[in-house]
């Protein structure tokens, strides 16, 4: 699993939509652990954010066949099965759900 310091780092990044700098701490745990489901999914997730879905495609489908399987917890505060995440990750990838939600302009209100 991400030492501690790592895991806040690149949680708190990935919380607050800074998708490049969760990518960087997240590329230097992948190096030192490269079966780490948490650092695999989260890593994914980062890439999906950006509309890098090859990427995070290949990741969650590593996740899901690591040898390590972990108990995660997820943002809602749930645990998880790793494999399991991995999965509902990959599915949420293919329903498009990790995209930002463009609004067109013209729908935004402003306030005087």
């Amino acid at each position: 699993m991400l030492a501690e310091p790592e895991a806040k780092l690149a949680s708190a990044a990935l919380a607050s939509g800074r998708d490049t700098a969760a990518i960087r701490t997240l590329e230097r745990e992948l190096d030192l652990r490269p079966d780490d489901p948490a650092v695999l999914i989260n890593l994914g997730i980062a890439y999906a954010h950006r509309g890098d879905d090859q990427k995070a495609r290949a990741l969650f489908k590593a996740a899901m066949a690591s040898d390590d399987k972990a108990d995660l917890e997820t943002a809602d505060g749930s645990t998880t099965d790793s494999r399991k995440l991995a999965r509902k990750a990959l599915s949420m990838l293919d329903r498009g759900a990790f995209r930002p939600i463009s609004v067109p302009k013209e729908t935004l209100t402003l306030r005087d």
